[in-house]
């Protein structure tokens, strides 16, 4: 369908639309006209992803002379591919419409692991290991020695690829990973430095959060991004931490260990090239002298990784003398190195800020702030100059170097911290030294001012003012939506009490209570019993999980949810979960039914959907919050509430229901669907807790729901059951429609959307 939205054509690929769809288009597009930063929450299953691409192509093509580019960033490959299978059926349909015009170019840009096409290098088992199998065929070097000498090995694909020069680029069209190693083998060319050069000329790119975030990747793929362009973080709930892991580094005794071999084996290669090719060395050493920038000029394969800090506070000038010469580096991280693994040899736990800690490292291993600064760029230019290929095998020294920059450049915002032993497991020893970042407006702050409009979205965004505190913007627009429903398909509930009216609760004084055990083991047992197909619950950590599942089988109540269906289980290992999940789908194809353990925080509560029978009902264990005595925990929380006033209660509130309502979301993938979601925890029914979640679950959690037993949830549940075994108007003939079409949009007034927005 065609629709106009003030002076934009929307061209929608579907013959109907949802209002919240409609609403969410308007709402984005003040944000692009502001052209400013927005905050959208938009329930799960409302194909928000759609709404998204059709209103920021449809917008570009309005503005012929001011084209928009749309950098999409998803956190897993899986949604990549989605997201690009979305956007094929899009642009079809656009060029049918309105042809030539319409055509885009639209690239996935993932690892090379998912990328490439060479069986040699794809046989190592890792990303890491992918990466340097790629650097030993396609090094500048190694390509320089092959040329006099062919029996040396490269790679084939990226030979083909340099000889094409200029005529290596993609045709307009879109390019799924897999549609992009096709193209690869068919002309013979390396696809992941083909999508990589691309990247700068493509309309639309698709690919991982950390591409823009994490400056150590952001520096050479996304350097080049022009300003005028949208960036889309979807499924952001939990962006902050994406954005605190990127500037945070553990050291630990194997890094050390690790470091130690990798600096001998250096120290052997400098003897080597002293003895053979001392000129090269010296041509280094006069390139630092003068202070040039070494990233400006590296072939395209040598240039694998950017400076770890962002990059308005990458210092701009010459590399200290103490550290010009390679041995003289060699043994300032010598030094360093030396000094880390004394502060591990430590009983207690200490924290520091970098202030201190870079002023400790002056006083006892000589190294001031300015030459740690530069660690980073400086091991990068040694590995270059040395011919390093194998860098799976100097990442020890590459986290040290990567340390020792972040804590040489920033003052504020981080904490040292060092842990003698995992508080969870006192008894075994394995000591970590924590850089911890603790502010994630830091790692996001270039992205903000960089880009003309940055788009966060998601359907778990509650409490929504609270995001542009912790990531210390300024949104044009803030919105939250609610669903359009023709029945209630969703039906959440709030379990405080057992059949036996003990209150339940996985709070530390009572999760090991063996009533709050056996009741929850009896909820599940009784709705195992009446609900069809498949049920997955949530449990707050690994840990309590298998504390509960032993529980559950001594006395024998897992026996007895057996005989209704299968029982499968995530596990840390992801293999093992991925054909649990397999098994469990297909025990729910077959009508027998299953049960499917997981985690809050887990791989599952992310990004595996449970739609149709594959999840009827989802039953949280429990308030996921976090570990509350971690000491990097505390650490954050102590500098959000000094720098950004965010209460220590208030934030652990947000952050455990913003988990919760990440598992119970899993449940609904569409407006056909339907699903219960049981909130099984006394403190669900306190409204300050409650009040937090996703107002397109509030919107359906009725007050006789609020404060249920085992009995009254069972009976809720047959109820809800019953009610949507009937036949139902999918269009929402009766009272309000849900399914827009053309005609309804043209005529929609302001006051039916006024009325969606929530």
């Amino acid at each position: 369908m065609k629709f106009q939205i003030e002076d934009v054509t929307v061209y929608f690929p579907y013959d109907h639309i949802y209002p919240e769809q409609y609403a969410y288009m308007v709402e984005l597009k003040r944000a692009l006209d502001a052209r400013g930063h927005c905050l959208l929450e938009m329930p799960t299953g409302t194909g928000k992803t759609i709404a998204l691409l059709s209103l920021i192509t449809s917008y570009t093509l309005s503005k012929p002379n001011n084209p928009v580019k749309l950098i999409y960033c998803t956190r897993t490959v899986h949604e990549m591919e989605k997201t690009l299978a979305e956007l094929k059926l899009l642009h079809a349909y656009q060029t049918t419409h309105i042809g030539d015009r319409a055509r885009i170019l639209a690239v996935g840009l993932s690892s090379r692991k998912n990328l490439c096409v060479n069986s040699r290098v794809l046989a190592a088992e890792n990303r890491d290991s992918v990466d340097a199998s790629c650097r030993r065929l396609t090094a500048s070097w190694v390509r320089a020695a092959a040329a006099a000498n062919p029996n040396l090995p490269t790679c084939e694909f990226f030979e083909e690829y340099e000889k094409a020069g200029s005529n290596a680029v993609l045709p307009p069209g879109v390019y799924t990973l897999q549609d992009l190693r096709a193209y690869g083998k068919e002309k013979g060319w390396c696809p992941y430095f083909l999508a990589r050069h691309m990247v700068q000329f493509a309309n639309v790119v698709v690919y991982s959060y950390q591409y823009l975030l994490d400056p150590k990747v952001a520096g050479y793929i996304s350097k080049e991004m022009q300003k005028e362009s949208v960036v889309v973080f979807d499924e952001a709930h939990n962006i902050d931490n994406v954005c605190i892991e990127a500037l945070s580094v553990s050291v630990r005794r194997q890094t050390l260990e690790g470091a130690r071999r990798n600096l001998s084996k250096m120290r052997q290669e400098i003897e080597k090239f002293k003895a053979t090719d001392a000129g090269r060395l010296r041509a280094e050493y006069n390139r630092l002298v003068e202070g040039l920038a070494q990233r400006g000029n590296l072939p395209f394969t040598d240039n694998w990784l950017s400076n770890p800090a962002l990059p308005d506070d990458i210092l701009k000038e010459a590399v200290p003398g103490n550290i010009r010469r390679a041995e003289h580096f060699l043994h300032v991280l010598r030094r360093l190195v030396q000094y880390l693994e004394g502060r591990l040899e430590t009983d207690n736990v200490e924290k520091e800020g970098p202030v201190g800690f870079v002023a400790s490292i002056n006083t006892h291993a000589g190294i001031d702030q300015k030459t740690l600064k530069f660690c980073y760029d400086r091991l990068h230019s040694l590995m270059l100059t040395l011919e390093i290929t194998d860098t799976d095998e100097f990442l020890h020294i590459q986290t040290i170097c990567d340390f020792a920059t972040l804590v040489g450049t920033y003052t504020r915002g981080f904490s040292i911290i060092i842990e003698p032993f995992d508080e969870r497991m006192p008894h075994i020893p394995d000591p970590v030294l924590q850089l911890s970042c603790h502010d994630a407006s830091l790692a996001i702050k270039p992205v903000f001012d960089r880009f003309q409009s940055v788009v966060i979205t998601s359907g778990t965004l509650s409490p929504i003012d609270l995001y542009p505190r912790l990531l210390n913007f300024h949104p044009v627009v803030s919105r939250s939506f609610t669903m359009s429903l023709t029945r209630d398909c969703i039906c959440p509930m709030v379990l405080t009490r057992g059949s036996d009216q003990l209150p339940v609760s996985t709070k530390f004084d009572m999760r090991s209570d063996l009533g709050v055990v056996r009741n929850y083991g009896r909820l599940l047992l009784e709705m195992a019993s009446v609900v069809p197909d498949g049920i997955v619950c949530f449990f707050v950590s690994y840990s309590y999980m298998d504390g509960i599942v032993n529980s559950w089988n001594e006395n024998g109540i897992l026996k007895e949810i057996m005989q209704h269906k299968l029982v499968f289980i995530e596990t840390q290992d992801v293999v093992e979960t991925t054909l649990a999940l397999d098994n469990y789908r297909k025990a729910c194809d077959c009508g027998r039914g299953a049960i499917f353990f997981s985690v809050a925080r887990g791989k599952v509560a992310e990004g595996i959907d449970f739609d149709r029978h594959y999840g009827r009902l989802v039953i949280m264990f429990g308030v996921p919050f976090q570990y509350t005595l971690s000491k990097i925990l505390l650490a954050r929380l102590e500098y959000l509430r000094d720098t950004f006033q965010i209460k220590e209660g208030d934030f652990l509130t947000f952050d455990a229901l913003r988990q919760a309502a990440q598992c119970v979301g899993r449940v609904i993938r569409s407006k056909a669907d339907y699903g219960m979601m049981i909130f099984a925890d006394k403190r669900y029914s306190r409204h300050d807790k409650r009040s937090k979640l996703p107002g397109w679950i509030l919107s359906h959690l009725r007050d006789a729901h609020l404060n249920l037993s085992t009995d009254m949830a069972l009976h809720i549940a047959r109820e809800f059951l019953r009610k949507m075994a009937q036949p139902y108007d999918k269009a929402g003939g009766s009272g309000r429609k849900t399914l827009l079409s053309q005609e309804d949009v043209e005529k929609m007034s302001d006051g039916i959307l006024n009325e969606m927005q929530y």
